[in-house]
């Protein structure tokens, strides 16, 4: 099997790899590059998506069209695809490999993309695997940073909501750790707290990070606010999820105790953590935050496809 550049966690990138994507990302800003390059004529995308999405589906399938390729897909293939009738997801992918010259994935179980790539003969992106990871969420998480705040060494970093469930904080924390005198605030209810796993990997690459219940403890020590969504679809149950429901909520009044100098992302979808009346203050980047994801899937893409 022909070896092909894969897009799976946060821990397979280094900060030359990093650095190296940003500067693509960035290339791809300059619209008048869009659908002139002919490496990418006639290649085709299949978006397979065992999750729901919005951002990430849609980016990718617009990253690929702006390269000048074609995409394929389904936005439900728990429903619409043969896994209904009892088909593994190698099978599946085995398949798919043949009509596709590479296939973004985003499925329910945790470990599904490793799997995948297993078997693929096109190169395979993670588009989220359960509550594992989301690479490349946290790429263009970071790329954001960087662009905002003009850096990324030296930056007190708060990530608040669902530590537990939230694969784009344990993705973003990974790829942190490529980063020098970086220090992470984890703000969270005690039973959505950061995974040990995830503390320590932190440990081992020698970054600093502290736990708090108290949103206050971030309102002035961060340079960036990273915000989550309670995601009630992953808690074992109702109670469980009731005990962080509402905890953290970005309005007027955290703008008011913010650092002038922060900014404010998130993953998105919001569910009422962050307030309508937060978009309009310069410092609310997730918008912003939400466009770069364009950029840098262009940017992965034309790295998996001319590897």
């Amino acid at each position: 099997m022909t070896a092909h550049y894969h897009i799976l966690g946060a821990k397979q990138f280094n900060r030359t790899e990093l650095e190296e994507l940003f500067d693509s990302a960035a290339r791809m800003e300059d619209r008048e590059t869009w659908n002139t390059d002919p490496r990418f004529a006639g290649k085709i995308m299949t978006t397979l998506f065992f999750e729901s999405s919005t951002r990430t589906r849609l980016s990718f399938e617009s990253a690929m069209s702006r390269l000048g390729g074609k995409v394929i897909g389904t936005e439900n293939a728990a429903q619409f695809s043969s896994t209904i009738k009892g088909e593994t997801l190698e099978d599946t992918i085995r398949i798919v490999s043949g009509y596709s010259d590479i296939i973004v994935l985003r499925h329910t179980d945790i470990g599904a993309a490793e799997r995948a790539a297993k078997v693929a003969d096109v190169p395979i992106i993670n588009a989220g695997d359960g509550a594992g990871e989301h690479p490349t969420q946290a790429l263009l998480d970071l790329y954001s940073i960087r662009k905002e705040c003009g850096r990324i060494d030296g930056l007190t970093i708060a990530m608040i909501g669902d530590l537990t469930y939230g694969r784009t904080v344990h993705s973003l924390s990974y790829m942190l750790a490529n980063f020098q005198n970086i220090k992470l605030l984890f703000v969270s209810p005690e039973n959505v707290g950061i995974p040990s796993y995830v503390k320590h990997y932190l440990e081992e690459q020698g970054v600093a990070y502290s736990e708090t219940e108290n949103f206050e403890d971030a309102l002035q020590s961060a340079e960036v606010l990273y915000q989550t969504r309670i995601q009630k679809e992953r808690f074992p149950s109702i109670e469980e999820y009731r005990k962080a429901e509402g905890r953290y909520i970005i309005n007027r009044d955290i703008l008011s105790r913010m650092r002038k100098d922060s900014i404010i992302l998130h993953p998105l979808p919001r569910a009422g953590e962050i307030a309508p009346e937060v978009d309009e203050d310069p410092r609310a980047a997730y918008f912003r935050q939400a466009q770069n994801g364009l950029y840098i899937r262009m940017a992965l893409v034309e790295k998996c496809l001319t590897f």
